[in-house]
């Protein structure tokens, strides 16, 4: 008598039973997660322009010392911090007074 050989279909095989395969999705839900609040934060602070590839100049804190100019052209980004000396570098001096009028117009006074 011949014995019957036993056929195994390929895709009716039990799934992986190793307890280890299930931290393998948990990373790719965290990397998911980490990278939509990423975006989220950049969506929220109005900080899109970073993205994009036009220039652009930022400055934050206008007017007060910890005042700091960003500024895109190109690839290149520059952050410039004003200060009272004349420096090298990333550095700046405060040449004058700007004020804005009620009706839009805008006028300089040097120092």
């Amino acid at each position: 008598m011949r014995k019957r050989q036993r056929r195994t279909n390929k895709f009716s095989k039990e799934e992986d039973t190793d307890p280890l395969s299930v931290i393998v999705n948990l990373f790719d839900v965290a990397m998911v997660f980490a990278v939509a609040l990423m975006v989220a934060m950049v969506m929220h602070m109005n900080m899109t322009e970073v993205f994009t590839q036009e220039d652009y100049t930022i400055v934050k804190n206008p007017g007060k010392d910890n005042m700091e100019i960003i500024t895109k052209e190109g690839n290149k980004i520059n952050k410039y911090t004003p200060s009272e000396e004349q420096s090298s570098g990333s550095k700046g001096k405060k040449v004058g007074i700007a004020y804005e009028l009620e009706n839009g117009e805008i006028i300089y006074v040097p120092e």
